[in-house]
């Protein structure tokens, strides 16, 4: 029987006007197109239909359920104990490259297998690819260090064949490179993406969480366990996000030439000073600086090219308007 909340979720008006999710959570449908999810949806403490964010099994049901109804998504899953992406976000993370892009296209975004982007850091649940691919029909390189992520994630693309020509996974197999081994001669890019590491160490980590839950007011014992899972190379890196971006950009020089625009998402206000100090050291030609926020969470995309106004124009005529 189903539930009947009182009040419906208010439009999430901070999220991209494409995003598919601004409208909320619509149990009733999400149920209908997975029920699988319906022993996990509850009534919270407003009376609406929700679920325990808390609980992993309950976060991946319902990103199984929000895949099928909006990517077309049938076959979705990820190993235990790894990071469990919310989707919402991540769909504006494309949606803002997606605007980044179309810059060059007459303001329309451009779609289609012509353009192609890399994913660093993929991780076992592909998410990016899956979404980019799905709404817009781009063609993804999605890269990991962690072996058992990348084979999640081409079991991801091998179990949905409309996945099957977009995706492509490619595995860094060392931990000092970002582009070196992963982009390969006379190959182009028009975007790279990457969601860095963002804590220094597990112990921050952990201590971020319960933070977290303490802030949300859960009652009982603080949680020390994270919500949405993940590995050491998905939640921490040595120095932090700072450190992690700092040798994507310095390593983005070396295929300068070879991408329209690079992006990264930046968790950490404190963290842009350094991000701009580096960029201009590598000579960027242009910096943007996207404000994006989900709920409590403000975070923002920095993108930079260092291709002119003029090669930016001539990228797009020459790669994305072949007959």
């Amino acid at each position: 029987m189903p539930l009947t909340p009182k009040q419906a979720p208010l439009e999430k008006e901070n999220l991209h006007p494409r995003n598919a999710h601004r409208q909320g959570y619509d149990f009733e449908q999400l149920i209908k197109t997975n029920p699988g999810l319906r022993p996990f949806v509850k009534l919270n403490q407003y009376n609406i239909e929700s679920i325990n964010f808390s609980d992993a099994e309950a976060v991946k049901m319902l990103n199984k359920s929000l895949l099928k109804q909006f990517y077309g998504v049938n076959d979705w899953d990820i190993p235990e104990g790894y990071l469990c992406p919310p989707i919402p976000g991540r769909a504006d993370y494309i949606h803002y490259v997606a605007d980044l892009l179309s810059e060059n296209n007459k303001g329309n975004v451009p779609t289609g297998k012509s353009i192609k982007v890399l994913d660093i850091g993929t991780g076992a649940n592909c998410i990016y690819p899956v979404i980019g691919s799905s709404v817009y029909g781009w063609q993804f390189v999605g890269t990991d260090i962690d072996p058992i992520a990348i084979r999640s994630a081409k079991d991801i693309v091998a179990a949905n064949s409309h996945l099957k020509s977009n995706v492509l996974l490619r595995q860094q197999t060392n931990k000092h490179n970002i582009f070196k081994g992963i982009i390969i001669q006379d190959e182009g890019f028009d975007a790279t993406i990457c969601n860095p590491p963002f804590h220094a160490s597990l112990q921050e980590a952990q201590l971020a969480t319960i933070n977290k839950w303490n802030k949300l007011k859960t009652g009982g014992q603080p949680q020390t366990a994270l919500n949405f899972g993940g590995q050491k190379k998905e939640l921490w890196y040595h120095g932090g996000e700072a450190a992690f971006i700092k040798l994507i950009i310095e390593q983005s020089a070396l295929v300068a030439k070879q991408c329209l625009w690079f992006t990264t998402l930046v968790s950490k206000k404190d963290t842009l000073q350094g991000v701009y100090k580096a960029l201009k050291k590598v000579a960027a030609n242009d910096v943007r600086t996207i404000s994006m926020s989900q709920g409590q969470k403000v975070s923002r995309i920095v993108a930079w090219t260092f291709l002119n106004e003029t090669e930016r124009t001539e990228w797009a005529d020459t790669w994305w308007h072949k007959a």
